[in-house]
């Protein structure tokens, strides 16, 4: 089953137990997806959606950080429930161990040397780790590894 199936489908079970919550959460989501497939006129594959997903996720971290600075308790809890609710959507995260394995490789098959490398590198990595792992640390062992 697809990913975007499998959200459809749990659309549909949180209507029946009437999770109004969970019901808007994943609303929202197959809406962003829908939206995205209407602009660009193509049906998002896992891949895709999984893109669509992280940047959910990640408007709503920074939601969250807002209405703590606000004192907003409430609007942080409903935004962190939402985080809840779409990461259960996203692979496993991969370990610190594991994205320096992947770091490693990459520099083994592309001949990376330097810092002048980085872009190269990223760009080999991101296909096989975007959705896997945070690439903000990708990018911190990518610099270590160049610089190194």
């Amino acid at each position: 089953m697809s990913l975007k199936a499998r959200i459809t489908e749990d659309m549909k079970t949180a209507m029946k137990a009437k999770d109004s919550a969970r019901l808007a959460a994943t609303r929202l989501l197959l809406a962003a997806i829908k939206q995205r497939e209407v602009d660009e006129r193509i049906e998002l594959d896992d891949a895709a959606v999984t893109a669509v997903i992280e940047k959910l996720v990640k408007q709503r971290k920074d939601s969250v950080a807002q209405y703590l600075a606000a004192g907003r308790q409430e609007l942080a809890d409903a935004e962190q429930f939402e985080i809840g609710v779409l990461s259960a959507y996203l692979p496993e995260k991969m370990g610190s161990d594991e994205i320096a394995t992947a770091v490693a490789a990459a520099v083994a098959e592309t001949g990376a040397k330097g810092p002048a490398d980085m872009g190269k590198l990223m760009g080999a990595l991101k296909p096989r780790l975007a959705g896997k792992a945070d690439m903000a640390e990708v990018s911190r062992l990518v610099k270590a590894a160049l610089a190194g």
